[in-house]
């Protein structure tokens, strides 16, 4: 089986982890090491500086959307994506949202891996270097070819979402 190729952007910055052997999902952790992350006011990118400390960290306002950065870069093996999907820990302590979860990383995405992420709260929410914020779990897919023709009922479906009346 083909590996994933890593590309660290910083020092120290190790590929994503699985918790046990077990686990279906590799953890993702912010790499706040660029000195500022992408916030989107109405919808608007704006660099913010992070506040300084040990680790560096990013406050969001409620409602805020940023774009965490994971500090590498990774070809996947065509044939695979990575979907990016919330952390369940995660997910009930904090008011950390993942915005367009499950987000698809494709084979063929050549720039750093980033989560797009949401305060969903209402008090500010602190985002540390190194925390895990997300996971991927990686997904074979198959390419098929669209064929045009007549799509006939195959069954008593129909009338849209929730056509089986339950």
């Amino acid at each position: 089986m083909e590996p994933i190729v890593f590309e660290a952007l910083h020092p120290g910055v190790r590929p994503p982890q699985r918790a046990t052997a077990a686990s279906a999902g590799h953890d993702l952790a912010a790499c706040l090491l660029g000195g500022r992350v992408t916030v989107f006011i109405a919808g608007q990118p704006e660099p913010r500086a992070l506040e300084p400390g040990d680790p560096p960290t990013v406050v969001l306002a409620p409602g805020e959307k940023a774009l965490i950065p994971l500090g590498f870069r990774a070809r996947l093996p065509v044939g695979y994506e990575a979907q990016v999907r919330p952390r369940s820990g995660t997910s009930l302590k904090t008011d950390l949202v993942i915005v367009n979860s499950p987000g698809t990383i494709d084979a063929d995405f050549p720039d750093e891996w980033m989560v797009p992420v949401k305060n969903g709260g209402t008090a500010p929410l602190r985002i540390a270097h190194g925390e895990r914020i997300a996971q991927m779990v990686l997904a074979k897919y198959e390419i098929l070819d669209f064929a045009a023709g007549t799509v006939a009922r195959s069954t008593e479906r129909a009338g849209g979402f929730g056509s089986t009346g339950r």
